[in-house]
């Protein structure tokens, strides 16, 4: 290059930067300020030598690899319910995949050897457990797991960066370390949606077909740059760690044996494969107006030829041999989901319950009513939260603050959680008075941990104000603050004029709290005035 030519700008910052990087020292001795600094480096340098234990541990279990398909299929069966055939693809496509991962490491001469990586096409309807199946298999292993939502690169348009962000994810959630993260998996949902051979304009999704043409070069084998081009911050850090001579360290990750799993409805596809099949048998094709769930038994059937036609680019279906489809959950696959899976969302409520110190049970009749309006929400098992959160959310919001112990949850708890709720309210209301004295004694108690000054409430001062809580449905405490929200200091100048610290609170100051303070602060400097006569004369 001759000297007129003119410079790159990203040459010229980089020179720049390594210029002062040579120039500056390399480290400042300083010694730490404070104790907390030391502690503080002291608890980052446990957890990175634990998170680094936990690494070798993992590595060590892949370079170990000795996991049957059964024994998989058995992991899985107790957090996911139904789905045995996507259970039973899944556990020999782990096991091929991670067995040669272990006779790569032993052998090294088998890397360089041709392997038709087993990545995975799951197709079903949303709810029935894809990406749960993934996670725990994940965990299984121990392996780092990322998920992607394939409309997130539709989105952006044709940026082919973006779909790299995904094993640059993977590292991150291997702390940093490059090995293992290599060994990880990368699940996208809703590929689907970039596989539409036209948009709702009618015209060719070209993002679409973008990303599918990036994806391709990561589920074969690619050198995957841990810094990001269009991420300026990371290209700084990048010339920044460089070494002193000024050579560029790349930093890369090999997507060779990263196993990538993608997923989605194809509610479409289900629709022409029914359609197809029907129209062969029977000559008539299904109305795709009347789709119900038995739709999507169809898709166990689909060919090679369906998902080019539904916008697949050839090569990218190519890259997943594996593929298998998730059956709809019935309602009585939603039943066993709440009373048999070890991640069942009872589970939750019931900590969540526990929290306030509530026992939370629930009749099996009640969980046949949840199953049966979950199966009418058609979202799998995700409208099972949806049925619990719209039942017990006035319970969770009501129930921590009263007396209530046990909250036993029948059917009808179910199907008419207003009346239930009411009802329980009514029958448990004598105790209700109970709780909100208890709360204006943590008031009191509150009140003169702040202010030093002891606040007595007469009975007749209680009575009124647990009247006025219910009848306000407030809290005792959001109650007194708001009656007796300037006696902190109105108190504080009678205490300094007359050296009170205890004041009783009757009757009269609950129903007019800001005339009985001023009667209080008045009375207290006419004592005051008082003493220093009184001082005078003697």
């Amino acid at each position: 290059m001759s000297n007129d030519e003119p410079k790159n700008p990203l040459e010229e910052l980089q020179q720049h930067i390594q210029e002062l990087l040579h120039n500056a020292p390399l480290r400042p001795n300083i010694a730490p300020t404070s104790h907390f600094k030391a502690e503080s480096a002291k608890g980052h340098k446990h957890e990175q030598e634990a998170n680094e234990q936990k690494q070798q541990e993992t590595l060590k279990r892949i370079r170990e690899f000795n996991l049957k398909p059964k024994e998989i299929r058995d992991y899985l069966n107790r957090f996911v319910i139904q789905q045995q055939e996507a259970k039973k693809v899944l556990s020999v496509a782990i096991c091929d995949h991670y067995n040669h991962i272990r006779q790569c490491i032993d052998n090294k001469e088998l890397t360089n050897k041709e392997y038709a990586k087993p990545n995975i096409l799951i197709l079903g309807p949303t709810g029935v457990g894809k990406t749960y199946l993934m996670r725990n298999i994940a965990q299984l292993i121990g392996v780092p797991f990322v998920k992607a939502d394939a409309t997130k690169f539709s989105e952006t348009g044709y940026v082919g960066n973006d779909v790299e962000d995904l094993v640059r994810d993977l590292v991150r959630a291997a702390h940093g370390n490059i090995e293992l993260a290599q060994y990880g998996i990368v699940y996208i949902d809703e590929i689907d949606k970039i596989a539409r051979s036209a948009s709702k304009n009618g015209g060719p999704d070209v993002s679409g077909r973008g990303v599918q043409i990036n994806l391709l070069k990561l589920m074969e084998e690619t050198e995957v740059s841990l810094f990001s081009p269009t991420d300026i911050m990371a290209q700084m850090r990048s010339m920044m760690e460089m070494p002193r001579d000024g050579k560029p360290k790349k930093k890369t990750i090999n997507t060779r044996h990263i196993l990538f799993i993608v997923s989605g409805a194809f509610d479409e596809l289900a629709e022409t494969i029914e359609k197809r099949m029907e129209k062969a048998s029977i000559g008539f094709a299904h109305d795709p107006r009347t789709r119900d769930e038995n739709s999507y038994k169809y898709l166990k059937f689909a060919e090679t030829k369906d998902f080019i036609k539904y916008g697949f680019e050839p090569e990218f279906v190519g890259r997943l041999p594996v593929r298998v489809a998730c059956e709809a959950l019935a309602k009585g696959d939603l039943a066993r989901i709440l009373t048999s899976s070890e991640g069942s969302i009872l589970r939750q409520y019931h900590n969540d319950f526990q929290g306030y110190g509530i026992d939370f049970n629930i009749t099996p009749e009640a969980i046949q009513e949840v199953a049966k309006r979950a199966h009418g929400e058609l979202t799998g098992a995700r409208g099972l939260v949806t049925v619990l959160e719209k039942t017990f959310r006035d319970f969770k919001f009501e129930l921590p603050s009263t007396a209530i112990k046990t909250f036993d949850v029948s059917a009808e708890t179910i199907s008419n959680p207003d009346a239930q709720l009411a009802q329980l309210l009514k029958d448990n209301k004598h105790l209700q008075e109970e709780v909100l004295a208890k709360d204006l004694e943590r008031f009191v108690e509150s009140f003169k941990n702040e202010h030093d000054i002891t606040l007595a409430f007469t009975q007749e001062a209680v009575k009124m104000l647990i009247k006025e809580a219910q009848q306000e449905d407030k809290t005792i405490r959001a109650l007194c603050e708001l009656k007796f929200k300037d006696y902190q200091h109105g108190l504080q100048i009678v205490a300094r004029n007359q050296g009170k610290l205890s004041f009783e609170i009757d009757l009269a100051a609950v129903n007019n709290p800001d005339e009985t303070l001023s009667q209080w602060i008045v009375e207290s400097f006419k004592h005051d005035d008082t003493t220093s006569e009184e001082n005078t004369a003697g």
